[in-house]
């Protein structure tokens, strides 16, 4: 008996170990830039200057089969009480965000500009847009200076490259808070964000403006 529990201790204390060693090694990479090429991982957008010496950086991406101007108005209206954010409504309601994604383009939500604050709800940090550059560039920044949050469209032919990169500030953070960032924040991370950019290109590719109706 006390060779079996023996070895579940060790068994148990193995996987604690090389779970984030096999994440670090082989799956972080993806994790963080998921569906973005090399150059666009390397590529400098604006609002990258907003944190300019970030604890995390993450670039994700993804072609859509529509005009930027078909994008824009989606990202324009992002926020909670707003447009939501197209991910998994459910799960940022368990968190008290009051997020509801649209399924329409909200014409009250579309003139957005620099200076504006965009609530993210609950107890989350109002980002502050800092840039505007339609239908080019995004971004925003939480108003504790920790994070900014930038979209880039990019033309490739009839389609275009959406790029949503998270510049997050983790120096300060503690050991313990960094470790729970690297093991659950980052995959946590991808699940809603890969959610959120594949909910962008569907609404794009079959809304309204697509097709420049």
């Amino acid at each position: 008996m006390n060779t079996r529990r023996a070895l579940m201790t060790l068994s148990a204390g193995a996987a604690a170990t090389l779970g984030p060693a096999a994440y670090l090694l082989f799956f972080r990479s993806r994790c963080l830039n998921w569906g973005a090429r090399a150059d666009e991982v390397a590529a400098k957008l604006p609002g990258d200057e907003l944190l300019a010496d970030p604890g995390l950086v993450t670039t994700r991406a993804i072609t859509i089969h529509a005009p930027a101007g078909a994008i824009w108005p989606w990202l324009a209206q992002m926020g909670s009480g707003r447009g939501g954010a197209y991910s998994y409504d459910w799960i940022e309601n368990l968190l008290g965000l009051n997020m509801h994604s649209a399924e329409e383009i909200l014409p009250e939500y579309q003139d957005i500009k620099a200076g504006d604050e965009l609530p993210l709800g609950g107890h989350s940090p109002v980002m502050r847009v800092e840039v505007a550059d339609p239908p080019r560039a995004l971004a925003v920044r939480s108003t504790d200076q920790a994070w900014a949050w930038i979209f880039a469209l990019l033309p490739e032919g009839d389609s275009t490259r959406l790029i949503s990169r998270n510049r997050i500030a983790t120096k300060a953070l503690s050991p313990a808070s960094r470790l729970f960032y690297l093991l659950f924040m980052e995959p946590g991370s991808l699940v809603m964000e890969r959610k959120m950019l594949l909910g962008i290109k569907r609404r794009a590719e079959h809304g309204e403006y697509a097709t420049g109706e």
